[in-house]
């Protein structure tokens, strides 16, 4: 009897949870007419399966980790990415409204000090990533 206890618990934490339904609706990949949408992306595998918190124009905060995405919808214009408190990566972009938008991040770890990597994506490439991530805080 315990040990199919222990098996149902196993078992169980591989089962994967079906989609939150913010996830489901971001990964319509729908624009805004009168705002641009920005997707954040890290990637699996990733140099470092650390947390990363990442600042969008010194203000909103997320903690990305390797598999997870995020969605902002922003005022079209000039914003800034950025890593927070030591990480010193940074991108920023110049944003127009009613378009979306795809940068991946990649962390890197060098001693103590790890280091975001943004670089801009193209759509095909960025919707791919996108579908086989998570969106941050979406449960």
């Amino acid at each position: 009897m315990r040990r199919a206890l222990v098996f149902s618990i196993i078992l169980a934490g591989c089962v994967q949870l079906p989609p939150s339904p913010q996830d489901l609706r971001a990964k319509r990949f729908e624009s805004v007419p009168d705002k641009a949408v920005i997707y954040l992306v890290r990637d699996v595998p990733d140099f470092s399966d650390r947390p990363a918190t990442i600042a969008l124009d010194d203000a909103a905060t997320i903690t990305t980790y390797p598999g997870t995405y995020y969605r902002w919808e922003v005022a079209p214009g000039v914003h800034r990415i950025a890593g927070f408190a030591g990480d010193s990566g940074v991108i920023t972009l110049d944003t127009e409204p009613g378009k979306v938008y795809f940068v991946q991040q990649r962390l890197s770890l060098f001693l103590r000090w790890q280091q975001s990597y943004f670089y801009p994506v193209g759509e095909d490439y960025g919707r791919a990533v996108v579908m086989r991530s998570e969106l941050i805080g979406g449960r």
